[in-house]
């Protein structure tokens, strides 16, 4: 048995030294520190879009919506000869008013039945099938399909030999489809669709694939079953959808996006459905409409759309007198000027009384007129003997001011965000105490005290019922009052509910001045 030496002993243990990290403790033991990220808080409802209706195949019922940041996306997509659906006439009016709008929706109303079809997937930059030389080669192409659910049918003998541009390459296909459908390039979005030539809920064209005979396009038009991951899709067509029920339809699917609603080829009879329909949704929306009948400046009449608008007192609908179908967009022009209110500035709200419209020529009304469809609760763009025309008097078919309506539907989208977010980005819980219920009138006097900022609300007489600390006739110096009462004061079942307690908000607008009254003695 051999032994260790002491040095031997030394040595071994300045290796295991060596070779071992020397134990530390981490920090975390003494001092632990956690992050979490909150969650974002949640957006406001959008209050300064405007979402146009059409009837066109531009846009099928499955995309359904698109947007557009100015006038030229609307001219690449619609031109500028839509007469039968506005749209462009509607964009432009829209985009004319100062200061411009930074937005504009436009939105697929089927207001009659709609036609099948398949968009392809677009042709990306470089792809070889956007060159028509290489469809020159192609004398014999062929594809398979099926047409309204019908069996499968074989296009063949497609002879692309001559064409010059993508145009050319769409005609031919559409020749070889016969009277059933139809075949288009559209440039904006390089791609090839198709289009059934019939209408309702039988109305489709299938995705594209191979005869087994000729050259298969299919795949070369971006239109075959491989395509629907890159883009392509078919939308079905739908019976026709009513007023009030597209005006439904938006509102599910797109109701934070959108707040005013327009169509330039809607029936009076549609503008009585979108009205009431307007006033019953689940977000906050307003109706535009216009009339050129020349009923509306006759007193006798109670059946032009503008008495039938105001007999219903719609608070939601906001109509403009128009001297004749050409000029049938110009509330829009009125629109962007009252959705432009920036609520987070500062004396930034506006009256629409006074306001321009660029680009619509001013009506010339005698007095008697102009007091006939103000009675009728109808705006008008009307020239003044001072050489100035204004937009007169701004008002909602009730009565109600534009501007009141707007502003409210502001401040309470405002209020509502502004508390949920303290329920949504709680890391633990608001607690039913009162000082958890101070978070909640914390957050609501932010909104009043810029609500004062903006010019919505300002100090003064509060003439209504009083709650809380707050009588009629009391001075309201701040322009507001907030009350909550102790949660002591709740109900147990509430409680139990894990209600909050109810909270009430005075608020006093500041109104606008529309009109003066001068009297001048002179004496000599």
């Amino acid at each position: 048995m051999k032994l260790m030496t002491l040095s031997t002993v030394a040595m071994a243990a300045n290796l295991a030294i060596t070779n071992d990290a020397t134990p530390t403790l981490p920090i975390t033991r003494i001092v632990n520190v956690q992050s979490q990220l909150t969650p974002a808080g949640a957006q406001t409802q959008s209050l300064s879009n405007l979402l146009i209706l059409t009837n066109s195949n531009v846009i099928d019922t499955v995309e359904r919506m698109r947007s557009y940041d100015n006038i030229d996306g609307v001219v690449a997509d619609f031109g500028t000869t839509d007469t039968p659906t506005g749209v462009y006439r509607a964009a432009r009016d829209w985009f004319s008013q100062a200061p411009q709008p930074t937005k504009i929706l436009i939105g697929r109303w089927a207001r009659g039945a709609s036609q099948g079809g398949l968009r392809g997937a677009p042709l990306g930059t470089g792809n070889q099938w956007l060159k028509p030389n290489n469809w020159q080669a192609i004398t014999a192409g062929s594809f398979a399909y099926q047409l309204n659910g019908g069996s499968l049918t074989n296009i063949t003998g497609l002879n692309f030999g001559a064409v010059t541009d993508l145009n050319g390459v769409a005609a031919i296909i559409t020749t070889g489809l016969g009277s059933g459908a139809t075949c288009v390039w559209n440039s904006v979005y390089a791609r090839f669709e198709f289009i059934s030539t019939t209408t309702g809920i039988t109305s489709s064209i299938s995705i594209l694939s191979p005869t087994g005979s000729g050259t298969d396009i299919s795949s070369k038009l971006n239109c075959a079953a491989a395509n629907l991951t890159s883009g392509a899709y078919l939308y079905q067509g739908i019976a026709l959808e009513s007023a009030a029920g597209v005006a439904s339809l938006f509102d599910d699917q797109f109701g934070q996006q959108w707040y005013a609603l327009f169509s330039a080829f809607q029936s009076d009879s549609d503008a009585l459905q979108f009205g009431p329909a307007i006033e019953s949704l689940t977000n906050k929306h307003i109706f535009l409409f216009t009339s050129f009948d020349s009923a509306v400046v006759l007193s006798t009449s109670t059946t032009d759309l503008a008495a039938e608008m105001a007999a219903l007192g719609l608070d939601r609908s906001m109509g403009q007198y128009c001297s004749n179908g050409s000029t049938n967009t110009a509330v829009c022009s009125a629109a962007a000027r009252l959705l432009g209110v920036d609520y987070n500035g500062s004396g930034t709200a506006l009256t629409l009384m006074f306001k321009q419209e660029p680009g619509i020529a001013p009506l010339n009304l005698p007095g008697s007129q102009v007091d006939v469809i103000t009675s009728k609760h109808i705006n008008a763009f009307l020239a003044y003997n001072n050489g100035t025309s204004i937009f007169q008097s701004g008002v909602m078919s009730s009565g109600e001011f534009a501007d009141t309506v707007t502003g409210s539907d502001w401040f309470v989208v405002t209020v509502q965000t502004a508390c949920y977010n303290i329920l949504y980005t709680s890391p633990t819980k608001v607690p039913q105490t009162d000082s958890g219920m101070n978070l909640f009138v914390a957050a609501i006097e932010q909104v009043c005290d810029q609500a004062v900022r903006n010019g919505f609300c300002a100090p003064g007489i509060w003439n209504a019922s009083g709650f809380g600390t707050l009588k009629q006739g009391d001075y309201m110096p701040k322009g507001y009052y907030v009350y909550a009462p102790p949660v002591s004061s709740q109900l147990e079942s509430d409680r139990a509910a894990r209600k909050s307690v109810s909270f009430q908000i005075a608020l006093k607008l500041a109104g606008a001045v529309h009109s003066l009254l001068i009297n001048v003695t002179i004496n000599q």
